[in-house]
């Protein structure tokens, strides 16, 4: 189970609204797992400005609508751009970044999903996205140890990690309801979820 799909599961237990990333809209996603250096930047720019676009529209929408789950996070968005981008390509992205980087609400609450990388590559292979396939162990490797950098050095929101390696917050009501508890509990801080299942 990914990110979007428990972002669906729990905005459906709570009646929140979602705010989800749209990798099918990106025509240039299949082209970059095929060939990663020449379809980076497009990919990467596209993600970003349907990002900036989603958020742009939650700024101007109801203030006081219900809370709203989201699978993405804007400010990770760069992990992406310096995994994959050249110098100059890196240069550009970031310029572009700045100019249309909007400010985002605080969340109330982050989630950050942990697992091994055979588990990665083995739920990878198991949701049959074709293309997808063509990722290199590799890659996801430095991706791994860039969230890793990431949220370990984040502190702009209240920050659940979760040992997900052996979880199934769609198909097991267990699973998901010690998860809810867990959520429902973190008003601030860091806190670490390694259920023994």
């Amino acid at each position: 189970m990914g990110k979007t799909t428990l972002a669906r599961r729990m905005a459906g237990a709570i009646g929140a609204g979602l705010l989800l990333e749209q990798p099918e809209d990106n025509p240039f996603l299949e082209r970059f797992y095929r060939a990663p250096a020449q379809y980076a930047l497009q990919t990467q720019l596209f993600f970003l400005f349907q990002r900036v676009k989603q958020l742009k529209e939650l700024r101007q929408g109801d203030l006081f609508a219900p809370v709203r789950i989201a699978d993405f996070m804007l400010e990770k968005d760069p992990l992406f751009a310096r995994l994959t981008l050249d110098e100059d390509e890196l240069y550009l992205y970031e310029q572009v970044f700045r100019q249309l980087s909007p400010e985002v609400p605080r969340p109330d609450l982050v989630i950050y999903l942990q697992a091994p990388i055979d588990v990665l590559v083995r739920r990878i292979r198991r949701r049959g996205i074709l293309f997808e396939r063509n990722m290199e162990r590799g890659y996801l490797e430095e991706l791994a140890d860039a969230y890793t950098r990431f949220f370990l050095g984040y502190h702009e929101a209240p920050l659940l990690m979760v040992n997900a390696e052996n979880s199934n917050f769609l198909d097991n009501e267990e699973h998901f309801s010690l998860l809810m508890e867990q959520v429902q509990g973190i008003r601030s801080g860091r806190h670490y979820f390694n259920p023994d299942f």
